[in-house]
């Protein structure tokens, strides 16, 4: 197999330690191994001086799996690689809650050798895919989302009013510090912390949360994933702030944003025996009362 190693370029002694036991699994299964070339440069000089390993500064179709090491963070910087490839993506997680990034460390020999022989399911997960009128250079190349597209206020304690259409027909003028709009995948991120609802990986729907919204009836609503939504931002400040994922750009409010479903998706692997369900319940404790 020919395997991608991603990472990002701040490691701490976990993600070191999940790299070796990688590594000597893949070699001893005699794999193809690429680690992307900035990740290689913060890893131990036996790993950089290892003949076996090869780096990368871009994949192609050739490649069979991805395998990121961080948080789930580190896996929406990977699909920036991954795009519409239809190359596997799985996570080691070394970060903190992990709900794309499900493999331990200790889990990572028998996770792998599941991989190998064929024993994983695959989640498909939608993305976001955004245009901007007039165009901005800085997304022409990158202009998808995982797990949600924001927009927010910039150099200002004022809110925002963002008017939203949804088909080319009105929704309302959202006033608040911001707007999400979120994937299943990202329903548990950013949406979730600003209350919004968890939505299953398979749901065709996406949803739209406000960040603190002047309003108290601007409550999260969920829409079909086929739906074109438009945004259209005032305010006292002449930019807004625009985020997919992590990757931020600054745009005049003369900007129309236009989002609709990406015509690609990302390919997760998962192992046969978890669920989102199962994660949901280890992540977000649900049924534990900690008080006992």
């Amino acid at each position: 197999m020919k395997i991608a190693i991603y990472g990002q370029n701040y490691v701490k002694d976990t993600s070191q330690k999940a790299v070796e036991k990688l590594l000597s699994f893949l070699q001893n299964n005699k794999a193809d191994i690429f680690i992307e070339h900035d990740f290689i440069k913060t890893l131990k000089a036996e790993v950089q001086n290892n003949p076996s390993v090869s780096t990368f500064n871009s994949l192609d179709n050739s490649f069979d799996l991805l395998i990121s090491i961080g948080g789930d963070g580190t896996i929406l910087r990977a699909i920036t690689y991954v795009r519409d490839l239809n190359i596997l993506i799985v996570g080691i997680n070394t970060g903190r809650l992990g709900f794309l990034a499900t493999i331990q460390t200790d889990e990572i020999d028998t996770a792998l050798s599941e991989i190998f022989k064929g024993d994983y399911k695959i989640s498909e997960r939608s993305l976001l895919s955004v245009e901007t009128t007039p165009s901005n250079k800085d997304i022409e190349t990158t202009n998808f989302a995982l797990n949600e597209i924001t927009l927010s206020r910039k150099n200002t304690t004022s809110m925002i009013t963002v008017n939203t259409q949804l088909n080319d027909e009105y929704l309302t003028s959202y006033w608040a510090d911001g707007l999400i709009l979120s994937t299943p995948t990202g329903s548990t991120g950013y949406s979730l912390s600003c209350g919004g609802p968890v939505i299953a990986p398979n749901a065709n729907n996406f949803v739209l949360t406000p960040i603190a919204p002047h309003n108290l009836s601007a409550r999260p609503l969920i829409i079909p994933d086929s739906t074109k939504i438009t945004f259209r931002v005032d305010g006292r400040e002449d930019q807004f702030l625009m985020s997919l994922d992590s990757r931020i750009v600054t745009l005049p409010n003369t900007t129309i944003v236009t989002v609709k479903k990406a015509q690609f998706c990302i390919k997760m692997v998962e192992r046969l025996d978890k669920t989102f369900l199962d994660t949901l319940r280890k992540k977000l404790l649900w049924g534990e009362d900690r008080r006992n």
